[in-house]
């Protein structure tokens, strides 16, 4: 599957451990992600488009109205690269 560069780097965070939190305008819209990292900071990679494409491409997913994590599938589909577990 063919990523982007910006879809590569947040799906190492999520892949690390990070998440994706959500704002939403009405319980249907979402209006602004923020993608955290394990250690508490802030990726400023992570865009509306990003979230979107990878949303659509079923590489993330949500629980319950949770945080974002990395699907079965990101997983495989996230080159590998030294610092992952």
């Amino acid at each position: 599957m063919n990523l982007s560069r910006g879809e590569q780097r947040v799906l190492h965070v999520l892949a690390q451990g990070g998440h994706i939190r959500h704002d939403h305008s009405t319980r249907t819209r979402i209006i602004a992600v923020h993608c955290v990292t394990r250690d508490g900071y802030r990726l400023g990679d992570c865009t509306l488009g990003i979230f979107a494409r990878l949303r659509r491409k079923r590489l993330i997913e949500s629980h319950d109205g949770g945080p974002y994590r990395i699907s079965r599938a990101g997983r495989a589909a996230v080159r590998p690269q030294p610092d992952n577990r």
